[in-house]
């Protein structure tokens, strides 16, 4: 880097393209903001998703504490806005620095922009805020006609929330669904794996009333000796066999509960469409899903009232973004002429990470990150 922050190697042109999306996102109404380099490590390594825990770039103290190279915005961004006395009211902000993370065949250290929209109780027009602003700078900085992937996460929630899955279930399909897989390799896995390991013990807790059932596996324990295994007590054992009896039973999980999941995952294409897909199956299986199907429509009223083309927009029910706290709306921009299959811009919202970071409660929150490597056909990852 040179004094003026610039990559030595890049010359002067990346860098003006990066200005230009910056001085979008201020004339709109989001200042600028430089959280520090050094990051809390265990923030990220509780928080950001695989993705980026294998990937950050761990250092310590002289007192023992673990601190990162800054991996990404979001969090830090979050964190000075906790510290400010703005926490708890609407406040808008948006970045341009370098972040760092381990690469294989790319730099580790790379520059990202962006904008988070804090506090705002009218979430889907903060939603349609921020997409369309996102679209805008890169638009600002030569990339127009960016393909926009959407989905929803509330929406999933509240689906699951109403088929009223045991806990096991909603955890597994939630982290499975996060990570992309299909619910079939998800179903299967949970089904099968275990049963070939523990066939015994799982049989013999399966139909045993959870009271029953622990003592027995804490009983075993006690009988081999074991107090705990890997840190986790009797107790955490205990429980962590009697949910894998349970999926192997499929206990509260009917064909007809998979059948719904299916089909509602299967949804995609149009998001107007869609919507209707979506009412339809809700109709039909007599869930109450209209408040988030409500607020899917009105987003769609509020991107539409900014000038997006809805056409630039798929929905995918099954679309997920590969970081634990999103909580909303969600969306990826490419670009199709490229060949590169990896989103210039990503986002979403994520209501209940501020508590997570400390706060007293949940706050309103939404952002878009914008990979400029990508955004000028520079490689990265």
């Amino acid at each position: 880097m040179d004094r003026n922050g610039q990559s030595v190697a890049e010359g002067p042109e990346a860098a003006g393209r990066r200005e230009a999306v910056l001085a979008h996102l201020v004339a709109a109404g989001f200042p600028r903001t430089e959280p520090p380099l050094l990051q809390p490590a265990a923030i990220f390594l509780d928080l950001a998703g695989e993705d980026i825990r294998g990937r950050i770039y761990l250092t310590s103290d002289a007192s023992g504490a673990e601190y990162c190279l800054r991996p990404e915005y979001t969090i830090p961004v979050c964190r000075a806005y906790l510290a400010s006395p703005e926490a708890g009211r609407p406040a808008s902000h948006s970045y341009l620095g370098p972040v760092f993370r381990f690469r294989a065949g790319a730099g580790a250290e790379f520059h990202q922009a962006g904008l988070e929209s804090f506090g705002r109780m009218d979430r889907e027009a903060a939603d349609a805020e921020v997409l369309s602003l996102a679209l805008e700078a890169a638009e600002q900085a030569g990339r127009a006609k960016l393909s926009v992937r959407i989905g929803d996460a509330g929406i999933f929630a509240r689906l699951l929330d109403t088929l009223e899955l045991p806990p096991v279930w909603l955890r597994r399909i939630r982290r499975g669904h996060a990570l992309g897989q299909p619910l079939a390799a998800i179903l299967e896995r949970e089904t099968t794996s275990t049963a070939a390991d523990h066939s015994g013990v799982l049989a013999a807790l399966a139909g045993v009333d959870r009271a029953g059932a622990r003592a027995l596996v804490q009983d075993l324990l006690s009988i081999a000796g074991i107090s705990s295994v890997g840190g986790r007590s009797a107790n955490e054992i205990a429980e962590r066999y009697l949910e894998q009896a349970s999926a192997q039973a499929g206990d509260g999980f009917s064909l007809e509960k998979r059948e719904i999941l299916e089909t509602f995952l299967a949804i995609a294409g149009d998001p107007d469409a869609a919507s209707s897909r979506l009412r339809k199956l809700a109709a039909a299986t007599k869930l109450d899903l209209s408040a988030v199907l409500d607020g899917f429509d009105a987003r769609l009223n509020f991107l539409t009232a900014r000038g997006l083309d809805l056409s630039r927009l798929a929905f995918a029910a099954g679309f997920a973004r590969n970081l634990d706290y999103y909580t909303g709306f969600v969306f990826e921009a490419f670009d199709p002429a490229s060949g590169d299959t990896r989103p210039v811009i990503g986002g979403g919202r994520y209501d209940r990470l501020m508590r997570t970071l400390g706060a007293n409660e949940d706050i309103p929150a939404v952002g878009a990150a914008i990979w400029c490597d990508r955004l000028f056909g520079a490689g990265g990852a």
